[in-house]
């Protein structure tokens, strides 16, 4: 596990609320039990519960929800949850998030993004670069660093870069979709690039999201979607045919979609240990990373809900190689070819590149 922990990652498709850490989770579950706002003996067995299926993870996840109302609560996750991907020298992290409105807590889209951001500036055990070095070169979002950025200490910390893509949830109307985007557009300037479309699948209608992805879009923002997670054709033909600038999952694909992906050559952001868990494909064996794969289809790995799955990058890594008969360097290889899938600009992805050439002498390949 050491040399896939020392590798280099990018991730791109993680949920900040999937990615709360345990203990965290039962802590702040705990703290609302004794507010009266919860009964923890009626919601302990969905915290506890392994091998969830698609339908009980969304279970999870509105417990979350109703767990992560308050901004000090966003804050602190944000918080740890970056630290945990740098742990694993994560060096590049596309984080979403779907933006809440929460009258009784005094919470607005807005408000809760800016939580979000006040949880970026509060790391200081590593250095979060979080602004486009179109507003800023070389700005490091921790002010409580200055006085320490001399060049040794340049040298050896260690550094990450986030962006934030904020989500449409499914169950939400065009205009609150449009509010999401709307306020996408207004923290470009704070490391916003994109927008996702998620939630449960089973929910809602394509052509709700519709006008404010394709507005989205043409106002210079990326645009992923969670794509095929349940056996929808008809969906999954209109979100192919959208020309998204990945996707996520692709599990339930017929075969005119993948003939519609390749031909698209749409990078697909790639979850195994999610997808086997959920049952969304039924064994690693069969899943269509293989597939891709060798089709030599843009792909990238990722961890989905860390929290949620009991994961990590580097177990995903490490899964993958053992699961397909992959080699050290082909994983890094992999690795370092998601850099020119992620949502930022050229100057970061040369700083990348630098460091994963950097990283391939010194883990000997």
């Amino acid at each position: 596990m050491e040399w896939w922990l020392s590798m280099p990652k990018i991730e791109l498709h993680a949920h900040l609320n999937g990615s709360i850490r345990y203990l965290t989770l039962i802590e702040l579950a705990r703290a609302l039990a004794d507010k009266g706002v919860i009964d923890f003996r009626r919601v302990e067995h969905i915290i506890l519960k392994s091998d969830r299926k698609l339908h009980e993870v969304f279970k999870l996840f509105d417990l979350i929800h109703i767990i992560t109302t308050d901004h000090a609560s966003v804050t602190r996750i944000t918080k740890e949850v970056v630290e945990d991907f740098a742990s694993e020298n994560v060096v590049y992290l596309e984080l979403r998030t779907t933006p809440k409105n929460n009258v009784s807590q005094g919470m607005s889209k807005r408000s809760y993004m800016e939580a979000v951001l006040d949880g970026l500036r509060a790391i200081n055990s590593v250095d979060v670069a979080f602004i486009p070095s179109s507003e800023e070169p070389r700005i490091l979002s921790n002010p409580l660093l200055s006085g320490t950025n001399d060049k040794c200490s340049e040298e050896t910390r260690k550094k990450i870069f986030v962006k934030l893509i904020l989500s449409i949830d499914r169950r939400e109307t065009t205009e609150m979709a449009m509010e999401t985007v709307m306020l996408a557009l207004e923290m470009k300037h704070l490391g916003v690039v994109g927008i996702d479309l998620s939630g449960n699948p089973y929910l809602g209608e394509w052509n709700t999201y519709l006008p404010a992805l394709q507005f989205a879009r043409e106002q210079g923002l990326y645009v992923t979607l969670h794509c095929g997670e349940v056996h929808k054709p008809k969906e999954i033909h209109d979100m192919l045919d959208f020309l998204p600038h990945r996707i996520g999952h692709a599990c339930c694909f017929e075969n005119e979609h993948w003939i519609k992906l390749k031909s698209s050559n749409i990078p697909v952001e790639i979850c195994l240990t999610s997808n086997i868990q959920t049952l969304s494909v039924q064994t690693i064996e069969a899943h269509h990373f293989g597939h891709l794969y060798e089709a030599k289809h843009p792909l990238i790995l990722c961890t989905d809900d860390p929290g949620v799955f009991s994961t990590s990058l580097s177990i995903e890594y490490q899964t993958a190689a053992a699961s397909f008969g992959l080699g050290r360097k082909e994983m890094f290889e992999l690795s370092k070819n998601a850099v020119e899938f992620i949502f930022a600009d050229n100057a970061v992805k040369q700083e990348l590149i630098n460091l994963f050439n950097s990283a391939a002498t010194n883990l000997e390949l």
